[in-house]
């Protein structure tokens, strides 16, 4: 796996066939168990034994999760969600083991894991926590796919006209802007449409959500 951040993919969140889930655990027999139960609910996976194999292999860029044991040769489940997340990687993590303690599971699930299963566990739990973290990561993908969206329709407005959706976006009148912009106001009525219809805004409150997305991303 590439140690880059995975990149947007728009999938259908009912499309089970598109996600993929890598498990990572020393225990041949329980990967070979995992990918089998997965596989009943049409989902596909990869096995690896260890961080290492992991690391190395470039995986496919589409909607899943990680299943970790937390006990592995070399670099452990832990450390690896430590060093994914000091990366970007936002993949969702389900962790796994059959040494589970307090403390272990409390700093996976502070550091963002989906789930923390002592082995041994029963299949459906699995398959639960599975269909949580494939949807988790369906919706982060679907809202970087919108925030790309949105940041491409604002790139193509001038820098009058962003100035005016940010007053609009401020709640302030076509006349409050004139003022501060030093425009007449039917000049701002004309920007205000145009900024409306360049960001394709169904309405003001559609248009302050948009402005919300791209301060959010540039926040980030």
């Amino acid at each position: 796996m590439t140690t880059r951040p995975f990149k947007s993919a728009a999938v259908s969140p009912t499309d089970n066939s598109a996600a993929l889930v890598v498990v990572v655990d020393d225990d041949h027999g329980m990967r070979e168990g995992l990918r089998e139960i997965l596989q009943s609910v049409g989902i596909e996976t990869l096995g690896f034994a260890s961080t290492a194999e992991l690391l190395a292999e470039a995986l496919p860029d589409r909607p899943g999760c990680l299943v970790l044991d937390v006990r592995l040769p070399g670099l452990s489940g832990l450390d690896l969600q430590t060093k994914l997340n000091a990366l970007g990687n936002q993949l969702p993590i389900i962790f796994m083991t059959g040494y589970g303690d307090i403390p272990m599971s409390v700093r996976a699930m502070k550091a963002g894991a989906v789930d923390f299963l002592t082995k041994p566990f029963r299949d459906q739990e699995m398959l639960d926590a599975v269909a949580i973290a494939i949807e988790k990561d369906r919706a982060r993908r679907s809202e970087i796919s919108a925030n790309s969206e949105v940041a491409a329709l604002a790139a193509t407005l001038t820098p009058r006209e962003k100035q005016v959706m940010a007053a609009v976006a401020t709640g302030l009148l076509n006349k409050q802007i004139a003022h501060e912009l030093g425009l007449s106001e039917i000049t701002v009525k004309i920007h205000r449409g145009n900024v409306m219809r360049k960001m394709k805004a169904t309405s003001i409150a559609d248009l302050i959500r948009k402005v919300d997305s791209l301060q959010t991303a540039s926040a980030g």
